[in-house]
């Protein structure tokens, strides 16, 4: 059972109406497509943010590797489709959580075809050192790319970043959490995690976002949607 299974319903019912779309939105590419940013970029609040969703070109951005290396990803120029997973940094005891099960179906994804990139608001140095000793234990030797995006630029671009509260920011520097140089500490802004597939052809084919930090996409919902790629491409 999902460690996540006091919110697995709702993230379930979400899954099953947006895979019925999935395969027809990859290939729909309309006049009214959005290209690579929301109406309304940082919200005030989680609730209030507006992502990108299925059918939405997704967009280009610039991250960086544990090694300060510069990470472009140019949705035009795609060689699988690829699972993006934002969550907010290893200090967030839910991140850890959900990377954790997802260990369980990070191989299969990968040998559907389907490339899986997360997105940390830590810093470049804490992408790996700062999660928790029994995740880094649970995700040893399983490739997890984990990539920073201290600077807000991707949570910007994908309208999933949102005004962090004072209250927040402060809580996190009383119990010694080192966000010194991350999206927080930087911009004052939080991603809301979230799971955005882009196909091959660089449309967004699965959006899932919830403004619930606790409640994240299971790891069987995420396997599904890798297999609706695969069969896509």
């Amino acid at each position: 059972m999902s460690i996540f299974s006091a919110g697995r319903a709702n993230a379930r019912s979400a899954v099953i109406g947006l895979l019925s779309t999935t395969l027809v939105l990859s290939l729909v590419c309309s006049m009214s497509v959005q290209y690579g940013h929301a109406d309304t970029p940082v919200a005030a609040t989680a609730a209030e943010i507006q992502p990108l969703v299925a059918g939405d070109v997704a967009p280009r951005f610039a991250v960086e590797t544990v090694d300060h290396e510069p990470f472009i990803f140019e949705p035009r120029k795609l060689e699988r489709p690829v699972l993006l997973i934002s969550f907010r940094g290893g200090w967030c005891p839910y991140c850890n959580m959900h990377l954790s099960e997802l260990r369980h179906v990070i191989g299969e994804i990968d040998a559907l075809g389907v490339d899986v990139l997360f997105l940390s608001g830590d810093r470049p140095e804490l992408l790996y050192q700062s999660l928790k000793k029994e995740t880094q234990q649970d995700i040893a030797g399983l490739g997890y790319q984990i990539l920073s995006d201290a600077d807000a630029q991707a949570a910007i671009a994908f309208g999933i970043a949102f005004k962090a509260p004072q209250m927040a920011i402060d809580r996190r520097a009383e119990k010694g959490d080192d966000i010194i140089e991350s999206s927080m500490a930087i911009h004052g802004v939080l991603p809301v995690p979230s799971v955005f597939a882009v196909g091959k052809d660089g449309i967004i084919a699965f959006a899932y976002s919830n403004a619930d930090y606790k409640v994240r996409l299971p790891a069987d919902e995420l396997l599904a949607v890798a297999k609706g790629m695969a069969t896509a491409q």
